[in-house]
């Protein structure tokens, strides 16, 4: 039998266009790999901190991109990246063309992908764990300005939300 794996990715629209986007990552089933939270904050691992610093680095590799809030979750990353144009414009712009075949340099997937093979790389060199995130991701196209601060919100109060929030697996 075949599998077939479908996209999660919005059709037709070209992820490499200057946008700002909403990522989650998830760790491998969920497990508390990052840390814990802690009287409502998160209280980061070795292995948080390394996600940490691989996130806060992602502009040094990609020349074009910024980052919005972020935060490293026990079993989760959530953050904004911000995809800018050559000459540093609006990020709002809804790009449309779809581009399938080969990895974009500097494109969201890409700019994942990377992150998420640095975090995978460093945590096997510490560790003997070998299977770090789950596979894909989730995104949001971040549309305008009530969008971000809505989102800017979200990210920022998820630690204080960890008891009820759903990929706390140990909620009560």
């Amino acid at each position: 039998m075949k599998l077939h794996r479908h996209s999660i990715r919005l059709k037709e629209y070209d992820y490499s266009q200057p946008g700002a986007y909403f990522v989650m990552m998830a760790t491998f089933q969920r497990d508390g790999l990052f840390g814990q939270v802690a009287n409502d904050e998160m209280q980061l691992n070795e292995f948080g901190t390394i996600a940490e610093d691989c996130w806060c680095v992602i502009p040094e590799h990609f020349s074009n991109v910024g980052l919005g809030a972020y935060v490293v979750m026990p079993n989760h990353v959530h953050g904004i990246i911000v995809i800018y144009d050559d000459c540093r414009g609006t990020i709002y712009r809804a790009p449309t063309i779809e581009q399938f075949g080969k990895p974009i340099a500097g494109s969201l997937p890409t700019i994942i992908r990377t992150y998420k093979a640095a975090v995978t790389r460093e945590i096997r060199y510490k560790s003997n764990v070998t299977i770090i995130w789950q596979r894909n991701y989730y995104e949001h196209v971040i549309r305008n300005e009530k969008e971000w601060d809505r989102i800017h919100r979200y990210i920022e109060s998820n630690p204080m939300n960890w008891e009820i929030d759903e990929e706390n697996l140990l909620r009560t």
